[in-house]
């Protein structure tokens, strides 16, 4: 998507360790403009594969997930990093090891909200190692629920995540594809 692509290359920020900050657009700061945009393109992706449900994780990955429910109308669901007070009853739970915190979540979302009846698109930021999809896709696979794709803000190919899951037969798609990143500049996949 090329407005994602002119976006971070504009205000896109690569920090050591691999990190790109895109907080004056996206995750902290949302420009409402590009996540329209967004949401547009990902319904546009995954016309005609009859999703019913998006799942996100908690947290930048809810803005894009609600954005692009509302484009597709259906209703959106995300896994707490933390089991809370107001989420009683039963759970479905994973463990998520999250490469910007560096950091393992214990990810839970309640029975009440997904069942083998959903067929659940998958929406987050980004894409780096995949431990977040996997985990998405491990809650998947405890309700018995059907994967209808991945959505990706920006995917980071270098890491081979994406390809992988892409090599299980997943449709998996991004709106920007980092091939390479450095603080001299920014490549991406054509």
């Amino acid at each position: 998507m090329k407005q994602m692509e002119e976006m971070i290359l504009r205000e896109g920020v690569v920090l050591p360790g691999e990190i790109l900050k895109v907080g004056s657009f996206l995750n902290q700061n949302i420009d409402t403009t590009l996540l329209g945009q967004m949401a547009e393109e990902i319904a546009r992706l995954f016309e005609g594969q009859g999703v019913t449900k998006i799942l996100t994780i908690e947290a930048s990955g809810i803005a894009i997930a609600a954005a692009a429910g509302i484009a597709m109308g259906v209703p959106v669901l995300f896994a707490k990093k933390h089991k809370t007070s107001n989420v009683d009853g039963s759970v479905y739970s994973t463990v998520v090891h999250s490469f910007t915190h560096n950091e393992d979540y214990h990810v839970v979302v309640s029975r009440d909200y997904l069942s083998s009846s959903d067929k659940v698109l998958l929406v987050d930021d980004f894409l780096a190692n995949g431990k977040a999809l996997a985990g998405l896709m491990d809650l998947c696979d405890q309700a018995g629920a059907e994967l209808a794709g991945i959505a990706i803000a920006i995917e980071k190919c270098f890491t081979g995540a994406g390809d992988r899951l892409r090599e299980q037969g997943i449709k998996l798609e991004s709106l920007a594809m980092i091939e390479s990143m450095s603080e001299d500049g920014i490549t991406f996949r054509s």
